[in-house]
């Protein structure tokens, strides 16, 4: 199994960019708000500027810190509701906001967009969505799914993988930053992919290597 001491690095990364995703959601409303009641544009603005620049790489890194820790620990992604639940709420809420709430902060900030309850609404899912999802991790209520085989230990991953975890939120900080000009979580969809499939290959390998009983 993963060693203690990455283990806890990898849920205090994880912990951390998560309440700093929930922080900036509560930014991005109470900005949204003052914009609504007031009609100055100015906190839209600043919004959108949080929502590109700040807010999308706490959510990436947050979201994939949550996947490697399934990834490299008996957990898994599928063998239990709690996680799969988690993997579920994230998946939507990185769709949503790619394609309804980005566009339309946008569009408010420059002004193309007359101002509704639309992104108020979007904001408050979002930070409801992320406390439903810390309590998840805290509960771990209900069962395994119904499609969980026998639960293999899964293999240990090495040093440098969990170093290499750690680093790709600040890797893709700067590959966004300084090369695309706009958040591209490439080191985290490369991992998030190839990890796993590593993992399960493995752990096909221990399972049949091990005597019929």
């Amino acid at each position: 199994m993963m060693n203690p001491t990455a283990r806890n690095l990898l849920v205090w990364l994880h912990a951390l960019t998560s309440f700093a995703w929930m922080s900036q959601a509560l930014a991005l409303f109470a900005l949204s708000v003052y914009s609504v009641t007031t009609g100055d544009r100015t906190g839209f603005e600043m919004a959108e500027l949080l929502d590109s620049q700040v807010l999308l790489h706490l959510a990436n890194a947050s979201i994939f810190t949550g996947l490697m820790l399934s990834a490299t620990t008996r957990w898994g992604y599928f063998q239990y509701w709690w996680v799969l639940s988690k993997f579920v709420i994230s998946m939507s809420q990185v769709y949503a906001a790619i394609f309804l709430l980005g566009p339309r902060l946008k569009e408010l900030a420059e002004g193309t967009r007359d101002a509704d309850s639309f992104l108020l609404v979007g904001t408050l899912l979002m930070v409801s969505a992320i406390a439903f999802q810390g309590w998840l991790s805290i509960a771990k209520p209900w069962k395994r799914t119904p499609w969980t085989g026998k639960l293999i230990k899964p293999p240990a991953a090495p040093a440098w993988v969990i170093c290499y975890v750690l680093l790709v939120p600040l890797l893709d900080y700067l590959l966004a930053t300084f090369v695309f000009g706009h958040p591209a979580p490439l080191f985290f969809i490369v991992t998030a992919i190839f990890y796993p499939l590593w993992r399960a290959r493995t752990i096909r390998r221990t399972a049949g290597a091990q005597p019929a009983t």
